[in-house]
Formats: C-alpha cells, structure tokens, sequence
C-alpha cells in the first residue's frame, strides 16, 4: 500500500506553519511575553526556541518520515511496547480537537457580530449573559442551536478537508488559508498601528524588564509557551513528518517552522498591544491594569476596544475575528488528522471511512457537549487539564523512551543528517535529551504544586474546585493509551511505501 506525500517543500512547510500558528499565538503570547520581563522575554524564549522546540521538531519529523507512519505506528515501529506512547498522543489530540472547534465557531459569529458592534456597550454581559449563557460546570441540560449550528458548520469543514487527502485536503488547504492568514493579519497589525497610543502599548511590550529574567519561572514560562504553540508532543508532527519524501531536508524544514512561528508570535505582541495602548489613551485604564490572554482578551477586550474605534471599527472586528477563524481552523486539522491518520494506518481503513468514522464520532461529542450553558467552563477545564498534565507528561515520557531507553536517537540523527543541509550532533542530543525533559518535568512539577495548594482567591482556584473532572480527562488519555496497545498488541502494522518507493517496486517488477 502506498504512503501518499506531500505534494511540495513548501506545502508541507505551510501545513507545519499552520499548526503551529493557531488560536494560542494570538491571544497568548503576548500576555505571557508582558508578564514575563517584555522585550527582555525574547531571551529565554529564543533560548527555548533553540534549545527544546526545533530539537523537538527534528526528532518528530524525523520519527515520522524514518518509520513511516502515524504515532501509534511510528513508535510500534521504534519498538513493540512503545506504541501506547502513539495512543497517548492520539487521545490528546482528540481532547484538544472537540473543544479547539468551539472556539472556532465562536470567532465565526463575533466576525459577525463585528458588523455594527451587535456586541452593544457591555461586551462581557453579552458574552457570558447572551452568547455563551455560561454556568457551572455541571450544569447540564441546555443546549444552544446558534453555537450546535455553527460549531457543526466548522467540523464539516474540517472533516471535508481530511477526507480529501494529503494533497488535495490538507495541503491544498494550507496554500489558501496561510497567505490568507497573513493578509488578513498583516491588515491588522497595519491598522493597529495607526491608533492613537499605538506606541505606548508597543513600549509596555518591547521594554526590556532584565532584572524579570534572573528568576527561573519566567525561564520555565519561556519553555511552556514553546510546548505549546508548537504542536509537538501530541503527533501532529510525527504524523505530517511521516508525509515526508525520502530525501527532503529535515532539519532546514524544522528551523523554517519554529521561526515562522515565532515570527507570527512576534506580530500578535504588537497588533494586541498597539490596540491595549489605544485602550490605554481612550479609557486612561493603565496598560498593566487590562487583560492580555485567551477568552477575556479576544471575546471581551477586543471588541470593547473596536467599540471605541473613531473609524472602520467593523473593519477591524471582521479583520481580528477572521484571522482567528483562519489561524483556528488551519491547527485544528492538523489535529484531527493525527487520529484519523492512526487509525487509517494502523487498521488499514481507507482515508473516508476513518475521517468519517473517526473524525465524525469527535465531532457529534463536540457538538453535544460544548454548546451548552456549561460549555464555556467545560472547555476551560479540560483544557488547563489537557495541556498541563496531558501533554506535560506525554511529551517527556516520549522523548526518554526514544532516547535514553530505547537508545534510538544514534539512528534518527543520522536519518535526519542524512538529507539535511544543517546536521545535528551532540548539542542536539543533550538539548533533546536532557534540557527538553528537565524543563518540562519541573514545568509539571510547579503546575501541580499551584493546583494544590490553590487557595479560593487564586488564580488556580476554579481548577482545584474541578480537578476530579480534570484529572478525569488528563487520566483517561494514558488509559486509553494503554487499552488501544493492549487490544493491538498481537495485530503487526501493515506494510507502508512512500509512493516514490511504490514507484520504485512498479518499475522493478517489469
């Protein structure tokens, strides 16, 4: 059976690039970037970037184009006991897909909304109140048909653009909406800039705090922001890795995709304070007085700021929503394809039947839970969950298996040096090796002691009230890791060929 392939370098590159720049480098990294020394945060968050995030990368990449397969198949291919390593990756992904299409549909509206600021003069009122109509997490029961309508109208969508393959699906799709993204956004950051007091906000960002930079937590804050806005850790990369050709430059690609990622950070930072120093000077609320990240930041902040635009305010709502929508939609099918990859790999169903099987089964759980009263508190729960104690053990456990346990990583470097211009060694293996497991051992560390220890007045306090149900769902990922390897343990993985390969045996054969 042959592999299908990217069609291109550069298709493959704005596929990566699409995962990556998703929902979490709009609205988060600046925030953490302010909170965590400004421009001096470019440091740490280099050193980071150097020594975890494109180490990591390389190794994905790598694990996916030398074995040829989605996780659950890499890793078996690695060695048999490892392939719930995949499973784990795969689980992850399908908890970060149901709730990461919410907030898609939810951008999708307030584009809508943008026009004629249907938002009125109270934008957190008609988020909570109106829109989302938010409870407790427990409260169960109503659902709402204009968030069901619209979050079903992204996972059909999504699941067309999967169902189509490789080439004609994700890549074909990745060549529109990347540009597209970096018009729209590029839109917004010009507009951005033209507001009155741009300028201090973009000095609140970039000024320097260097004495915030001796202490170890905005360290850790730098490696925590890499892990999460790469898509590594949770088999988007090994899996779009194993679409690789057999000579393409592994390494060249990886530093490509961390920088473009970064770079887009980068951009985010200045669009979102350009529009909090225009806050700033219309309202005299401080800078450091506002909010920088998430929910509060694109559904509350901005649209109270497009409310006090002087002209084009609907311009600018569309524009900002918009590139949500398209940042959103490009990760979230990286992340469905990495379980309909598994299984269409590891039970040899064809790529519709598992797209709508697989990725039909994730969407009908996103739309029956999250447009519900509850939904907004479901998804921030299981997302603090998912990602600090899903992916934060995940990831470490699969990077020591790979290289102290299974001692594979002498066979990956010299895979990846094999057809890249820039060959690793040494510092790749102790950056791999030691500094990315250290840092997010210590990282899991301190996200368990402040949920804990969280008193009702912290940050961490609603975590701590749920995390039966958080731990519920960060749990319930490794079981059914180790359930899917148990079942499969005695069913070999069918043979796979790169279609050059399968070209290759055709012309061998006559």
């Amino acid at each position: 059976m042959a592999r299908e392939q990217w069609g291109s370098r550069v298709g493959f590159i704005l596929a990566a690039v699409g995962s990556a720049l998703g929902l979490g480098n709009i609205w988060r990294f600046p925030g953490v970037a302010y909170e965590n020394g400004g421009g001096a945060f470019l440091v740490p968050y280099l050193v980071a970037l150097c020594t975890a995030g494109i180490p990591l990368l390389i190794l994905e990449f790598t694990i996916g184009r030398r074995y040829r397969g989605s996780a659950p198949v890499a890793f078996r291919r690695i060695h048999r006991n490892a392939e719930f390593l995949g499973w784990w990756q795969v689980a992850i992904a399908i908890v970060i897909g149901v709730y990461y299409a919410v907030i898609i549909s939810w951008a999708a509206w307030f584009a809508y909304f943008s026009i004629g600021q249907q938002w009125g003069e109270d934008p957190e009122t008609f988020l909570m109140a109106e829109f989302l109509q938010a409870g407790d997490l427990y409260d169960f029961g109503t659902w709402l048909p204009g968030l069901g309508i619209a979050l079903a109208l992204v996972w059909v969508a999504t699941l067309a653009v999967i169902g189509a393959g490789v080439k004609k699906g994700i890549e074909a799709t990745s060549k529109v909406f990347i540009p597209l993204l970096i018009l729209l956004f590029g839109a917004l950051v010009v507009q951005s800039l033209t507001l009155d007091g741009a300028v201090d906000g973009l000095n609140a960002f970039f000024t320097p705090d260097w004495d915030a930079i001796r202490g170890p937590q905005v360290w850790l804050a730098a490696y925590s922001q890499i892990f999460f806005t790469l898509s590594v850790g949770f088999g988007i990369m090994v899996t779009y890795g194993s679409y690789l050709k057999r000579k393409s430059d592994i390494t060249t690609s990886a530093w490509t995709v961390g920088m473009s990622n970064s770079f887009g950070e980068i951009l985010a930072g200045i669009a979102v304070f350009a529009v909090l120093g225009f806050l700033a000077f219309e309202t005299g609320v401080p800078i450091d007085e506002q909010s920088y990240q998430g929910v509060g930041l694109a559904f509350i902040a901005f649209p109270a700021i497009i409310n006090t635009l002087p002209y084009l305010a609907g311009l600018f709502g569309v524009l900002f929503f918009l590139s949500l929508v398209v940042a959103g939609f490009a990760s979230l099918i990286s992340v469905v394809e990495v379980p309909v990859a598994a299984v269409e790999d590891r039970f040899g169903w064809s790529r519709r039947k598992s797209a709508a099987i697989v990725g039909g089964g994730m969407a009908l759980v996103s739309v029956a839970l999250f447009p519900t009263v509850n939904g907004l508190m479901l998804l921030d729960v299981t997302d603090y969950f998912i990602n600090n104690y899903g992916i934060a053990v995940a990831a470490p456990a699969s990077i020591i298996a790979v290289v102290w346990v299974l001692w594979k990583w002498k066979e990956l470097r010299d895979n990846a040096n094999a057809t890249s211009v820039f060959k690793v060694g040494p510092i790749w293996v102790t950056c791999l090796g030691v500094v990315t497991p250290l840092a997010l051992t210590i990282i899991l560390f301190l996200n368990v002691r402040d949920l804990v220890t969280a008193g009702p007045d912290s940050a961490n306090a609603a975590y701590h009230e749920y995390q039966a149900f958080g731990w519920a769902v960060a749990g319930g990922s490794l079981a059914f890791a180790l359930i899917m390897a148990l079942l499969l343990r005695r069913k070999e993985t069918p043979p796979f060929m790169t279609e050059e390969e399968a070209r290759d045996a055709e012309e061998a054969a006559r």
